[in-house]
């Protein structure tokens, strides 16, 4: 039988040159590989260095507008503030008027920004997947202080849209000067964008794996180990400002459950089919926005109606933090947990709808989470013994591998923001599996490709 012959021959060549005793060649470990058409140079590195740090401080510039905003809204103006419970203490009028105004700054604002700069990028994951990697500084700076300003006032949308882009801002200024080909600009672009949701979630790893699997499609070394860089130098600048513990603070550390396999099987094929309608749901909004004069009132009436179903439910106020945060403790009812899980998704989309821009990674996932809960509280029934809260993580992380159609980066996620799950990682990891293989089986569409705008015609 006829071996394939060794490659001899690795770029970068490494220091040692000698041969190990075998006499074969490193590039026979899979993940060894060259660098490609990125090379990892010294002034590549020292890019991703700066970027790392740029975004670090972005991402903290961010969160002071956001939690400046949200204390003035709601008395929230604190990293470890409770929004939902601030919400929920406020009376009827002090929780509507800050939402009606997010709404009219909502569409006063992308009304004119969208024309001022016409034409300009502004879009992280176009920029990687079908341009060169420059973005906007003008449009992009105006997009995501207004998201994070129409968040803090209760926009059901996430906070990790602007960390993200203007993450992905500062790799695409560095490359200019630091003379980086159009291929090195792109991945430091990804790279920023990773660090940027790191830095504001205090998630390194997740940050890493959300680089390279969203944004660059795959764990190789070229790739993951600048994504490490940036993402843990982001990380650490955040810490100056943003809390060095979990996003979600003391989440049970749930025992295994014979239960939790047997549900991560069945659960994982409806999780999955539920990403999928989320993410259909998002692209056909993405796609029949408003336009003309409608852009300055379409927001105004999305977030009334947001408003008017926040008067019962002060948790669909904001990214969905709280809500997730809920489920996780297992606190809600099944009857709860049924009404979330279908009010979330269709507030987020109606916000998105509107034309607000924001982020859809923590929408997802606490959608996850309440769609775990309720899931798990049926299981319960018939085969008690594991809680609520231990169904709604794994539901979490399924609901959010399936829809960024990243399994590891959404495992990560969860751990990360909570501290937590490790003795549930093999029935997560199953129901994550299995939700994201028949998520890319029926459709294989994400939250992020879903939204990207059309291809301009050729002729």
């Amino acid at each position: 039988m006829a071996r394939r012959p060794s490659e001899r021959r690795r770029e970068p060549a490494p220091l040692l040159r000698n041969r190990i005793a075998s006499g074969r060649g490193a590039m026979e470990q899979p993940n060894a590989t060259g660098d490609g058409d990125v090379p990892l140079t010294a002034r590549f590195w020292a890019a991703v260095v700066l970027t790392g740090i740029a975004a670090g401080f972005v991402g903290v510039a961010l969160m002071l507008v956001l939690y400046s905003v949200q204390g003035l809204a709601f008395g929230a103006g604190t990293p470890t503030s409770d929004v939902e419970a601030a919400v929920a203490a406020a009376d009827p009028l002090h929780r509507v008027l800050p939402l009606l105004a997010a709404g009219v700054i909502a569409g006063v604002g992308w009304y004119v920004l969208r024309r001022v700069t016409a034409g300009k990028a502004s879009e992280v994951d176009d920029a990687i997947w079908r341009g060169d990697g420059t973005l906007s500084v003008a449009r992009s700076t105006g997009t995501s202080v207004l998201s994070v300003i129409v968040v803090g006032l209760g926009a059901s949308l996430g906070r990790e849209a602007a960390p993200k882009l203007m993450g992905g801002v500062c790799g695409s200024i560095l490359a200019g000067p630091l003379g980086l080909s159009a291929a090195q600009r792109r991945l430091l672009v990804a790279c920023g964008a990773g660090a940027g949701v790191a830095a504001v979630y205090n998630v390194p790893l997740a940050g890493a794996l959300f680089t390279a699997e969203v944004l660059c499609g795959t764990v190789r070394l070229p790739v993951i180990l600048p994504a490490l860089a940036s993402s843990a130098t982001a990380t650490l600048v955040g810490w100056i400002y943003l809390p060095t513990g979990p996003v979600y603070p003391g989440i049970p550390s749930y025992p295994f459950h014979l239960s939790e396999i047997v549900w991560a099987l069945l659960a994982g094929p409806l999780i999955g089919l539920a990403a999928v309608g989320f993410v259909r749901l998002v692209a056909w909004v993405s796609h029949r926005r408003p336009r003309g004069r409608w852009e300055l009132v379409a927001p105004l009436g999305a977030f009334a109606v947001l408003a008017a179903l926040g008067l019962l439910w002060p948790q669909l106020y904001g990214n969905g933090q709280g809500m997730a945060r809920d489920a996780f403790l297992g606190v809600g009812g099944i009857g709860l947990f049924t009404i979330l899980m279908v009010l979330k998704p269709l507030v987020t989309t109606l916000c998105l709808g509107s034309g607000a821009a924001g982020g859809l990674l923590t929408p997802t996932l606490s959608t996850g989470a309440v769609l775990g809960g309720f899931l798990g509280s049926a299981w319960a029934l018939l085969w008690p013994g594991a809680p609520v809260g231990a169904f709604a993580m794994m539901g979490a992380a399924a609901m959010l591998g399936a829809g960024m159609q990243a399994p590891l980066a959404a495992l990560a996620l969860v751990l990360e923001l909570t501290h937590s799950g490790f003795e549930l990682m093999v029935p997560a990891a199953a129901v994550t599996l299995i939700a994201t293989a028949v998520a890319r089986w029926v459709d294989g569409y994400s939250i992020y490709s879903a939204r990207l705008s059309e291809v301009p015609s050729p002729h």
